[in-house]
């Protein structure tokens, strides 16, 4: 016998022989063991992931919106938003077919994963060298969508393959689409089919047709790529492929498919789901600023994982809506619209834009309107700068002005009420005389006028025509608190923003950059601007109504045209803008054209109570004169009405008043017997030769 031979038989002998030990060969046991280690392996984890709980997706990753101290004002995620589950029965065929065709054709067939579909992508890609295909299917693509966030992490697809798994042992096939039809996203803020339905048609779900559900369908791979609101061409031509996939897979004719290409969708008008809670007009300029300071697209948005902390004041917020819905009268048209800005930020700390976003989301505090007497600020800030002072007097009476060499303007008070004599500067603006102010324009030059307001913080278009001065060129009342803001700052232009921060999922948090305050107006002329301006609050100030819920001074100012109501002013710490109007432009009755005042009152007195603070200092330089007000000279002890005023070094009075002689010591005069005559008489003429 062989060496091989013998060696043979003796080894089947000890292992396979009569009587002898059964065992098996060295080989078996490195190839049988690990097998049998993963099929138990297996089972167990199957066992586990049947009886074992999914997670409750409502507690995972949404996106949220928090207000400066932390309050929640928004959030939703991928999941959706909280919104009303459609059956699967009520949900069309075509879409339930459309979706197949294009995300999962074999979902019916596999469990959880489609290998063959996964192997075709992955040698797709790796011809072109980048994803091109995806081997997703829609139960993955459920389980990434209620469990998990965006990230593109192994960790995450593991995690994905495991809820994959749970979802097909917990979940019929049925119940596994109708969740993702209702938790898909498909762009503009909508998730699931039935937002899908009333953001892009207008319709209820049931009621969508081939054309629609095959677009809709073509949307969740790229929203913002096929969105037929901005890319109608390419929404067409996607349609296309989902309606030619659903024919190769039997699922409609050619004939059916070229009718429902050729069928015209008729959209609706473009806007985006909101899911807000608080504050929501707010909420919807966050959004806005998300996108245009931070370079984030709605659909970053909308992923879920993005965290915004907002310059949002809740308690001021809450002020702004109570005395909005305190004044406007139940069950009218009237519209109104609140912005409150920290002057020295630029923060935006409160903001209603209607009295109902649910029924009327459009923006008012966004919307331009003609600002009236409130720009009155800017043309007293220009002639201050330009040789006016407080003491400057204008006659109040009918007044028409010649510009441009041949034009005639004709200028006329609210309600045709006039002084019939000379006003000061502080007279003028606790008044509003229109008189006053258009003399002051055409004296320093219109273009001037429009040069400080754009300096102040006034971006909106300008001209200067004579009307200027009387606020008749839209602005918002964003805008207006905004300019407003750099008096109240001292003369530094800031710039309003509702966002402090943004925490990504996968990357440090961005504070996104905020110009930092720019000096555009003397200190002192904006001292003399904000205490001429604490007159509109005084007895005789047209906003004298509001003065009953303040806890403090104030400056501000009013204004009034045919169709809109405001009230504008600030303290140290906050600028509020008001105003109140219909939005088809209908006339104010006399009622309405004065509740923005008690708007504002109500909104600045509980601001002092939460945000107590002094009043301004002057700025070294300036000097303070008691003046009479019927001459504009210094007043004399036995002035029955005297007014303070501050003055730019050099440009104070320093005649005496001509029409109360001095008999003894004077405010700011000598002391000595009455002024002679002729004395009286040539300081009169000097103050008329003045006007």
């Amino acid at each position: 016998m062989s060496f091989e031979h013998s060696t043979l038989t003796k080894t089947n002998e000890s292992t396979w022989g009569d009587g002898g030990p059964k065992r098996w060969p060295l080989w078996s046991k490195v190839v049988a063991l690990p097998l049998v280690a993963g099929f138990a392996g297996m089972a167990g984890l199957l066992t586990l992931l049947r009886f074992a709980p999914l997670p409750d997706p409502s507690v995972l990753h949404p996106t949220l919106i928090d207000s400066a101290d932390g309050e929640r004002l928004a959030e939703w995620s991928e999941r959706g938003a909280r919104a009303e589950r459609v059956p699967l029965t009520q949900i069309p065929a075509a879409l339930q077919q459309a979706t197949l065709a294009v995300e999962d054709a074999r979902f019916y067939q596999h469990g959880a994963f489609d290998v063959p579909a996964l192997a075709r992508a992955l040698w797709v890609d790796a011809r072109h060298g980048r994803i091109v295909e995806g081997g997703s299917t829609i139960t993955q693509q459920l389980a990434k969508n209620l469990f998990l966030t965006q990230d593109r992490t192994l960790t995450r697809k593991l995690k994905e393959a495991l809820y994959a798994l749970q979802l097909e042992l917990h979940e019929s096939k049925r119940t596994i689409l109708e969740q993702y039809l209702n938790a898909v996203y498909y762009g503009n803020g909508a998730y699931g089919v039935r937002a899908a339905a009333e953001v892009y048609f207008g319709k209820q779900p049931q009621d969508l047709t081939l054309a629609e559900c095959a677009l809709l369908a073509g949307l969740p791979r790229g929203p913002a790529v096929y969105s037929p609101f901005t890319h109608m061409d390419r929404a067409k031509e996607r349609q296309r492929w989902v309606l030619d996939r659903m024919v190769a897979l039997g699922m409609i004719t050619r004939a059916q498919a070229d009718a429902a290409y050729a069928q015209p969708l008729r959209l609706t008008p473009h806007r985006i789901s909101t899911p807000t809670t608080k504050a929501p007009y707010f909420t919807s300029v966050v959004l806005q600023e998300a996108q245009r300071r931070f370079g984030m697209s709605s659909e970053d948005l909308y992923k879920g994982g993005v965290h915004i902390t907002t310059t949002l004041d809740p308690v001021l917020q809450s002020a702004a809506e109570q005395a909005i819905a305190s004044t406007l009268p139940a069950g009218s048209g009237l519209q109104a619209a609140l912005v409150a800005i920290d002057p020295h930020t630029g923060a935006v700390r409160a903001m209603v834009g209607g009295r109902d976003f649910a029924h009327a989301p459009y923006n008012r505090a966004l919307a331009e309107r003609q600002p009236g007497s409130t720009f009155k600020l800017f043309l007293y800030t220009a002639a201050l700068g330009h040789g006016w002072t407080p003491a400057r007097q204008v006659t109040s009476e009918p007044t028409t002005f010649l510009y441009d060499k041949s034009r005639l303007y004709s200028v006329h008070d609210y309600g045709d009420f006039y002084a019939h004599r000379p006003l000061t500067m502080r007279e003028a603006i606790e008044r509003s005389d229109n008189v006053y102010a258009v003399s002051c324009e055409m004296d320093i030059g219109p273009q001037t006028v429009v040069d400080t307001a754009h300096r102040l913080g006034i971006d909106s278009p300008l001209a200067p025509y004579p009307s200027l001065a009387l606020g008749v060129f839209p602005v918002s009342p964003l805008e207006l608190a905004g300019a407003y803001a750099t008096l109240a700052n001292g003369g530094e232009r800031v710039h309003p923003y509702t966002i402090q921060r943004v925490e990504f999922p996968d990357k440090p948090a961005a504070g996104g950059a905020i110009a930092p305050p720019e000096r555009v107006l003397a200190p002192e002329i904006a001292y003399q601007v904000t205490d001429l301006f604490t007159s509109v609050l005084s007895d005789h100030g047209t906003g004298a109504p509001a003065r009953a819920w303040l806890r403090g001074p104030a400056a501000a100012k009013t204004g009034t045209t045919d169709t809109d109501a405001w009230m504008v002013g600030y303290t140290p710490n906050l600028v509020c803008a008001v105003w109140v109007g219909y939005d088809d432009n209908r006339h104010l009755s006399t009622a309405e054209a004065h509740l923005a005042a008690p708007i504002w009152g109500k909104f600045m007195g509980a601001a002092q109570q939460h945000l107590p603070a002094g009043w301004y200092t002057p700025p070294p330089g300036l000097v303070q004169r008691s003046i009479d007000p019927v001459t504009g000279a210094l007043a004399t002890s036995t002035c029955p009405v005297k007014e303070e005023d501050w003055f730019l070094p050099g440009s104070q009075p320093t005649d005496m008043c001509p029409l109360h002689p001095e008999t003894g010591a004077g405010d700011g005069g000598a002391v000595g017997a009455e002024v002679p005559w002729y004395k009286r008489w040539a300081s009169a003429w000097r103050q008329w030769w003045r006007r």
